[in-house]
């Protein structure tokens, strides 16, 4: 299968170039850098590569650990197609005789981009055509390689994009693989199509083949433990175990107590149409024992996910004890939880990967662990999954837990229970909860004054939280109807014991995450 190799210099939106470049039908794998001196060019396109992106990162040129790096990439150049994105362009630039300097503003957010020339990627735009695009850097190109044409140009940045058609080698200053960039698309598909002349065999078929490969590879007969939340990924990953293993898979749901209202009963009703015979782990008071106290978000996840395994392990001692532990595992976990394929920080740890303990009575079978939620999606309603299930809003492993700012106890959990249901129940009601990627009640540990029949109180915060995104990994804020935001925290503050402020959280990720822990 073609690929497209994308080199990750530490970049947070590495993973999004990732996306974007099979959104538009084309597999992407991301490596180190330094993985590159293990491969020949030979070997790399014996492999399927037919083009290389050079993500952005943290770095400077000017640093010394760059020579390295510079080593590795210098070899593909006139190779393979290659297009650097923001440090990647920088260092292509440097490495090829151009000049890269402090420049005299640093950006970091929307700017304006004019075309000069539709050339490389660019060829589908005009002359002097706007762009509207995302900048995210301090360095900037002084001046270009010999055999490099200027492409396009902001206020502060002189080649915003620039390449050389010979050696098929382009760069753009700016990130087109955020939705900030609004034809972004347009220049990685351009890249893709024009340039790599990429066949685009990256498909929902493609991918339940290699999904299937895989699974047969590593169950082997072995009897399988998978751990069902009732979301997208597990639910997904449910019926596909089933159809190829049977009655080798055993489902648990694990009632921590800190579920959605009326779950697990809900994802009950859901999943029996489905095959899946689900055993529910009744173990609320366990999970409060456990989170009696904390505060810090990532013990909580840390404790949240060592008691899960604990639970399951008891559990599959009455079932003979199988060897795998199957989780809907995504790539955007493993992302935020650690960093798995350069030298990106650690955003939070999942309870389901940064928060696994390190002595494991489990091999994990986590088929979906590079996939993106929208890739899932798409596999879900290829085994024909029904449209509630495949659709359902993305729910945290830990649960509310992670919705409650400060101490978990049975009061928190049933304030923010209470009111995250009246919230998904008026988006729902609206209309609009399809075009929605979440939308959520968060408790915080801040009391306000207030009035309350005439009398003072002095009571609970709730944020709403409601944002757009195709994939997890970036989210815009909702412009939620200002009625709609006024008859939810009405009926918060009316319906809700102890909240007499409701807030609306209207930054976007980044700089803040979705989830507010």
């Amino acid at each position: 299968m073609e690929k497209i190799l994308i080199v990750d210099f530490g970049s947070q939106y590495t993973q999004l170039i990732a996306r974007a470049v099979r959104e538009v039908g084309v597999f992407s794998e991301i490596i180190p850098v330094l993985a590159l001196q293990e491969s020949t060019v030979e070997a790399l396109k014996n492999q399927g590569v037919i083009g290389v992106v050079l993500s952005g990162g943290p770095s400077s040129v000017y640093e010394n650990k760059n020579e390295a790096l510079g080593r590795q990439v210098t070899r593909l150049v006139g190779e393979v197609p290659i297009l650097g994105i923001c440090f990647g362009y920088q260092l292509l630039v440097s490495l090829l005789g151009g000049e890269v300097k402090q420049g005299l503003v640093r950006e970091y957010g929307p700017a304006n981009v004019k075309v000069d020339a539709p050339k490389g990627p660019f060829r589908t735009f005009l002359p002097g055509e706007t762009l509207r695009v995302w900048m995210s850097h301090g360095d900037v190109i002084a001046s270009l390689p010999d055999g490099f044409q200027p492409f396009a140009h902001s206020e502060f940045v002189p080649f915003a994009a620039s390449g050389n058609p010979m050696l098929h080698a382009y760069g753009v200053q700016f990130h087109p693989e955020v939705w900030h960039t609004k034809e972004g698309s347009k220049i990685l598909e351009s890249f893709l199509l024009d340039i790599c002349n990429a066949s685009r065999d990256w498909q929902t078929e493609q991918i339940l083949e290699l999904l299937s490969k895989d699974i047969q590879a590593r169950t082997k007969g072995r009897e399988i433990l998978l751990a069902l939340s009732g979301g997208v990924d597990s639910s997904v990953m449910g019926v596909l175990l089933k159809r190829m293993v049977g009655e080798r898979l055993h489902s648990f749901l694990v009632d921590t107590g800190l579920l959605r209202e009326g779950e697990p009963e809900s994802t009950l009703k859901l999943l029996e149409p489905l095959g899946l015979n689900v055993h529910v782990v009744d173990a609320k008071d366990k999970f409060m024992e456990a989170l009696e106290g904390i505060s810090d978000p990532e013990l909580k996840r840390k404790r949240i996910g060592g008691l899960f395994i604990d639970l399951l392990r008891e559990e599959a001692r009455n079932i003979g004890f199988p060897e795998l532990l199957a989780q809907g595992t995504l790539y955007p976990d493993v992302i935020e939880s650690m960093p798995v394929v350069g030298p990106s920080d650690t955003i939070k740890s999942h309870h389901n990967v940064g928060g696994l303990p390190k002595d494991m009575p489990f091999e994990l079978l986590e088929p979906f662990r590079m996939l993106f939620k929208d890739e899932v999606r798409r596999i879900g309603e290829a085994l024909g999954i029904p449209e509630e299930v495949v659709w359902k809003e993305p729910f945290p492993g830990p649960g509310l837990a992670v919705r409650i700012l400060g101490p978990v106890d049975e009061a928190s959990v049933k304030t923010v229970r209470k009111a995250d249901a009246i919230v998904m129940e008026e988006v729902s009601r609206s209309g609009i909860g399809r075009s929605l990627w979440q939308a959520f009640a968060v408790l915080l540990p801040v009391k306000s004054v207030g009035v309350k029949g005439d009398k003072r109180s002095y009571e609970n915060t709730v944020v709403l939280r409601a944002v757009e995104s195709r994939d997890g990994m970036t989210a815009g804020v909702a412009k939620l109807p200002y009625e709609l935001l006024e008859r939810i925290a009405h009926r918060i503050v009316n319906e809700v014991e102890g909240v007499n402020r409701v807030a609306y959280d209207i930054t976007s990720k980044p700089p803040a995450t979705i989830e507010w822990e």
